[in-house]
C-alpha cells in the first residue's frame, strides 16, 4: 500500500515533469474507490494546463465521494471552459454534497457568463448550495441584476442565507474605525460606581469596553433581588444587556454566568418552581445583536451541591428523582460583525499580543472544574479563578473589562491581576463598600489608574465634566 506521503511526492514529481500519462493511470475510473480517493485528496493545486479529462470522467463516477473530490479538484483549475460541464452536471446531480462542490466550482470561475447559473442556484432547495451561489455572486455585487437577485433572498427561510445576503448588501466598513479599537475612556479605567446600572450606562459612550463578564442576580432566590414576575426579571436583564451590546466594541465578547434557579414551594401541598434562566435569556441576547460562540460548563465539586436527592435516596421510586446540581453555565457571546476575529487581533501592537499570550495551563474543553467561592458578606459570589480564566482568554492586556452586577468586585480584582482595567457597577451600598476592600487588598494597584470608587451622583458629575470620551 502506498503511504499518503509517498503518493503526494509522486504526484508533485509528475506535476513538475508534466507527466499526463501518470495522471491518466492514477485517475483511471476502474481503480478502486479507496485508491482513487487517496489520489484525489493528494492532488493539491494543479497547473493551469492540466488535462481535466480524467477528472471529468470521475465527476460521473458511481461513488458520491469520488464525484465530490473530482469536482473539488476541477474547481482548483478555475477554467472557464468547464462551465458547460458544470451546468450539465448540476442538471443531473442528485447528491447534495456534490452539488455544493459544483456550485462552488462555478463561483470560483469569477466569470460573468457564470452569473445566470449562479442566479438559478439561488433557488436551490439546499441552503448550502444557495450560500455557495451567493458567495460566487459577490464579486459581481455592483451589478444591479445581481443585487436584485440577492434582495429576493431577504425572506429566505434559512437564517444563514438571510444573514449572508444582509452582509452582501450592507454598506462596507470604513478602512479604519473612528476610534482606535484598543482605546477605552480613561475616566472609566479602574472605576467602580455605586448606582443603578441602567442609570450609569446612560453616560457611557458606544463601544467603550472590550469585555463584559457578569453573573446577574438570582430571580427572587435571595432576599436582595425581588422582581414582580419572572418575565419582569428577564425584561430587566434584557434592558441591561442591550446597553452592554451598545457599549461593547465591534466583535468583542460578552460572557454570562447563570444557572437554573429553584424557587421554594409555598407549602408541602404545592410544587416548587424551577426556572431555566440560561435558556430563557439566550434568545433575547441573540436578538440584541450578539452571536453565540460557546457554552462552557462550570463544574463544582459534588459536596458543594444542595442536596435534592434525600427523598429519592430513601424511597427510590421512579418519577421522584431530582439531580443535585453541580454545574453552572458560562455562555460566551460575541458582538455580531462581518469582520473575522483575526481583525480584532490585528488591532493590537505586536508587543501587546506577545505579552497577552496564554502560555500557562488552560482548559482545552468546555468543562471547567473550579471550586466555588464562599463569602461572609455576599451570599452569591463566583470564584476568582473563574473570573481570571474569562479575563485572560477573552481580552488583551490594557483592555477595559466591565461587570454590571459587580457584587464584591471579583471581576475587578481579576482584571488587575491580569493587567487589564475594570469598570464596575453595583447597586447595593453594602457590597459596594465591601468591594473596595476586596479590590484594593494586596499589591495589585495600578499606579497609572489607581482604583476609584464613587456614588452615582459623583459619576454623573464626572460624566458631565469629562464626557467619558
Amino acid at each position: 500500500m502506498i503511504r499518503p506521503v509517498d503518493a503526494r511526492a509522486a504526484i508533485e514529481q509528475a506535476k513538475a515533469r508534466g507527466d499526463r500519462a501518470f495522471f491518466e493511470r492514477a485517475l483511471d475510473e476502474t481503480r478502486g474507490v479507496k485508491a482513487l480517493l487517496q489520489t484525489l485528496e493528494q492532488l493539491g493545486r494543479l497547473p493551469a494546463d492540466f488535462d481535466p479529462a480524467p477528472l471529468m470522467r470521475l465527476a460521473t463516477h458511481p461513488h458520491d465521494e469520488v464525484r465530490m473530490q473530482a469536482v473539488k479538484a476541477l474547481a482548483r483549475l478555475e477554467n472557464p471552459a468547464l462551465l458547460p460541464f458544470y451546468r450539465e452536471r448540476l442538471a443531473q446531480e442528485q447528491a447534495t454534497l456534490v452539488r455544493r462542490e459544483l456550485a462552488s466550482a462555478v463561483g470560483r470561475l469569477r466569470a460573468p457568463e457564470a452569473i445566470p447559473t449562479l442566479t438559478d442556484l439561488l433557488h436551490d432547495p439546499d441552503p448550502k448550495v444557495v450560500l455557495q451561489a451567493v458567495r460566487g455572486l459577490l464579486c459581481f455585487g455592483e451589478q444591479a441584476t445581481v443585487q436584485d437577485a440577492l434582495r429576493d433572498l431577504a425572506t429566505h427561510p434559512n437564517e444563514l442565507v438571510r444573514h449572508a445576503v444582509q452582509r452582501a448588501l450592507a454598506p462596507r466598513h470604513a478602512t479604519t474605525p473612528t476610534r482606535p479599537h484598543t482605546h477605552s475612556p480613561d475616566a472609566l479605567k479602574n472605576l467602580m460606581v455605586c448606582g443603578d446600572v441602567l442609570q450609569v450606562l446612560r453616560h457611557v459612550l458606544d463601544e467603550s469596553v472590550h469585555l463584559t463578564f457578569t453573573s446577574p442576580p438570582y430571580y427572587n432566590a435571595r432576599d436582595y433581588t425581588l422582581y414582580p414576575s419572572y418575565e419582569a426579571y428577564l425584561d430587566f436583564l434584557t434592558q441591561v444587556f442591550r446597553e452592554v451590546h451598545r457599549i461593547t466594541k465591534e466583535g468583542r465578547f460578552f460572557v454570562l454566568n447563570t444557572s437554573p434557579v429553584l424557587i421554594p414551594r409555598m407549602s408541602r401541598q404545592h410544587a416548587s418552581k424551577r426556572y431555566a434562566i440560561p435558556f430563557d435569556i439566550h434568545p433575547r441576547i441573540i436578538e440584541l445583536g450578539f452571536e453565540f460562540i460557546d457554552d462552557i460548563i462550570w463544574v463544582k465539586p459534588a459536596p458543594s451541591a444542595r442536596n435534592r436527592n434525600g427523598g429519592f435516596y430513601q424511597h427510590r421510586k421512579p418519577l421522584g428523582y431530582k439531580a443535585n446540581s453541580v454545574v453552572e453555565y458560562v455562555m460566551v457571546y460575541r458582538k455580531a460583525t462581518d469582520r473575522l476575529i483575526d481583525w480584532n487581533m490585528r488591532q493590537y501592537p505586536e508587543a501587546v499580543v506577545e505579552a497577552s499570550r496564554v502560555l500557562n495551563e488552560y482548559e482545552p474543553t468546555n468543562l471547567w472544574q473550579i471550586a466555588p467561592a464562599a463569602d461572609p458578606v455576599h451570599p452569591a459570589v463566583f470564584p476568582l479563578e473563574l473570573a481570571s480564566q474569562v479575563v485572560r482568554l477573552y481580552s488583551y492586556k490594557g483592555d477595559l473589562v466591565f461587570d454590571p452586577f459587580a457584587g464584591r468586585g471579583t471581576v475587578g480584582r481579576a482584571a488587575l491581576l491580569h493587567e487589564r482595567y475594570y469598570f464596575l457597577t453595583e447597586k447595593e451600598p453594602a457590597y459596594f463598600e465591601y468591594a473596595q476592600k476586596v479590590i484594593t487588598e494586596g499589591s495589585l494597584l495600578c499606579p497609572d489608574y489607581p482604583p476609584r470608587f464613587m456614588r452615582y451622583e459623583e459619576f454623573e458629575q464626572l460624566a458631565l465634566v469629562e464626557g467619558i470620551a
